[in-house]
C-alpha cells in the first residue's frame, strides 16, 4: 500500500467517525431537545463525548505511534536463562534476510512497512501502520471505544424513534434522512468492529497476536494428526498477567492510553512450562527439510530443449501413480510404457494401486498418520513414450482382451444331426476335430 492510499484510508475513516457522532448530534438529538441547552441534554451527550474523544484520541496514537523495529546492530543472548528463539531448519537464532538482522522473540517482517516488527500482530490498512508491541494496547482501546460509543449512539438515535411514536413528535424531512444514514451507517460499523474486537480480546485474554492465533492452529493439526505432542503456547502467563502485559499493571489506567511495559525484544515466559527448550512454532517432523543453496552453483541453459530429442526414450523418467505404493509386488512402469512386462513384478509397492482402495487416515500403502503424499517427479519436459502404430495398438488392445480368461465367453453352436449315421462313429472322433471340419465346410 503507498503512503497517500493508506492516508486516504486513514482520511475516510476520521470522516466516517466525525460523521457518525458529530451528524447524529446536531441533526437529531438537537432538534429533539428544541435547539436548547438543558441538564437532560448535558446527561445524554457528555458521556457520548466523552467516549468519541477516546475514541479518537486512541486512534490518533495507532496511526501516529511507532509498533516498534529492531535495534540496529542487535543480537540474541545465547546465555539467557529464558533461551531464544531459533529458525526451523538450522536450529539458530531468527534472521531476517531482508533487513540482514537478527529478529528478537515475537518479531516478523513487515512487507507493507519493509521492516521487521516488534510482537507484530498485523497491518492494519485503516490506521495504516502496523500493529506491534507499543501502539497495540492503544489498538485494543479503539476497538473497545467504538463498540461502546457505537452502541450508545444506537440506543441514543433509538429513543429518539421510539419517542416520535409515543409522543406524536414527528421528526422533520432533514431529522429522517439522518436518522436513515446514521442507521446505516453505524449498525455494519457495530457489526464488523464488533466481532473484529471480540478476536483480539480473546487474543489479549491468552496473550497471543494474529500471528500466533495462526500458528496454534498449526500446531492444533500437527498435535490432532499425530506428529507431536501437545505442546503449551510459551507466553501464556494467565489471565491477568496477559492484560497486565498489554495494558498496563493499574487496572484503573486500563482505559487510558499507556505506555506498555517491556522493550519488546524480551518476554517473560510461562512458569512451570514442561516444554521447556523446545522450539515454537514446533517444528513438523514430516515436513520436507529444503537443502542449503550452493553458493557456487550457476544456471546453465541445456543445449537442446528436448530431454532426449523425439525418437528416443529418456531412462531417468519414472512413469508412476501420484502415490509411490509401499507394500506388495508392481510393475516398474505402467501398461502404457513400451519396456512393460507383466511378469516382472518389484517388491515394495501395493498391486491395488487404486485410490478408492486408500483410507482417508493414511494407514494404507504403509503412511503414517496424516503423512503426506510422496511424488515421483517426472522431469521438466513431462512425459515421453514413444511413437506407435494406431492399428498396431488397436489390433493389440483386442487380442489381449479377447485372451483375457473369463472375459468373454466363445459361443459354440451344436453340430448338425445326422439320423441316417451311426452313432458309434461320432462318438469317437474328438471334439476339435469335429469343431475344425465343421468350419472347413462352413468355408
Amino acid at each position: 500500500m503507498g503512503r497517500l492510499t493508506g492516508r486516504l484510508f486513514v482520511l475516510f475513516t476520521t470522516l466516517l467517525i466525525a460523521f457518525i457522532a458529530y451528524s447524529s448530534q446536531i441533526f437529531i438529538i438537537w432538534p429533539w431537545y428544541g435547539r436548547e441547552f438543558s441538564v437532560e441534554l448535558l446527561e445524554l451527550l457528555l458521556p457520548f463525548n466523552v467516549l468519541v474523544g477516546l475514541l479518537l484520541w486512541n486512534y490518533s496514537l495507532c496511526v501516529t505511534t511507532d509498533p516498534g523495529g529492531v535495534p540496529h546492530n542487535w543480537r540474541p543472548n545465547p546465555n539467557d536463562e529464558n533461551g531464544y528463539e531459533v529458525k526451523k531448519l538450522t536450529r539458530g537464532p531468527r534472521y531476517c534476510r531482508t533487513c540482514e538482522s537478527y529478529k528478537p522473540p515475537r518479531a516478523h517482517h513487515c512487507r507493507q512497512c519493509k521492516r521487521c516488527v516488534l510482537r507484530m500482530d498485523h497491518h492494519c490498512p485503516w490506521v495504516n501502520n502496523c500493529v506491534g508491541h507499543f501502539n497495540y494496547g492503544h489498538f485494543i482501546r479503539f476497538l473497545f471505544y467504538v463498540d461502546v460509543s457505537c452502541s450508545y449512539h444506537l440506543v441514543m438515535v433509538t429513543r429518539r424513534v421510539l419517542s416520535s411514536a409515543s409522543y406524536w413528535d414527528e421528526p422533520s424531512g432533514k431529522e429522517l434522512i439522518f436518522i436513515v444514514l446514521n442507521f446505516a451507517t453505524c449498525i455494519p460499523v457495530l457489526l464488523a468492529v464488533g466481532i473484529f474486537s471480540l478476536y483480539h480480546f480473546y487474543s489479549l485474554l491468552g496473550n497471543s497476536t494474529t500471528i500466533e492465533g495462526w500458528e496454534k492452529d498449526k500446531v492444533a493439526t500437527l498435535v490432532r494428526r499425530g506428529r507431536i505432542r501437545e505442546i503449551k503456547f510459551p507466553y501464556n502467563l494467565g489471565m491477568r498477567r496477559n492484560i497486565d502485559s498489554v495494558l498496563g499493571p493499574n487496572p484503573f489506567m486500563w482505559c487510558c492510553p499507556t505506555v506498555p511495559p517491556g522493550n519488546g525484544l524480551k518476554y517473560p515466559l510461562a512458569e512451570g512450562d514442561d516444554t521447556a527448550g523446545e522450539e515454537w512454532p514446533p517444528r513438523d517432523p514430516e515436513a520436507y527439510v529444503y537443502p542449503d543453496e550452493d553458493p557456487n552453483h550457476k544456471f546453465e541453459l541445456p543445449p537442446s530443449p528436448w530431454t532426449y530429442e523425439n525418437n528416443a526414450l529418456n531412462p531417468d523418467l519414472q512413469p508412476s501413480t501420484t502415490r509411490r505404493r509401499k507394500q506388495g509386488p508392481h510393475a516398474p512402469v505402467p501398461p502404457y510404457h513400451p519396456d512393460y512386462n507383466g511378469d516382472e513384478p518389484v517388491p515394495g509397492s501395493s498391486a491395488m494401486d487404486t485410490d478408492e482402495d486408500d483410507d482417508d487416515d493414511g494407514s494404507a500403502n504403509g503412511d503414517a498418520v496424516g503423512r503426506q503424499r510422496e511424488f515421483v517427479r517426472r522431469g521438466s519436459e513431462g512425459y515421453e513414450v514413444r511413437s506407435i502404430d494406431r492399428e498396431a495398438l488397436l489390433r493389440r488392445y483386442v487380442e489381449d482382451r479377447t485372451a483375457e480368461p473369463g472375459r468373454y465367453h466363445l459361443y459354440v453352436p451344436d453340430p448338425p444331426s445326422d439320423p441316417e449315421s451311426g452313432t458309434d462313429v461320432e462318438d469317437e472322433v474328438p471334439l476339435s476335430q469335429k469343431l475344425e471340419m465343421w468350419r472347413t465346410e462352413a468355408v
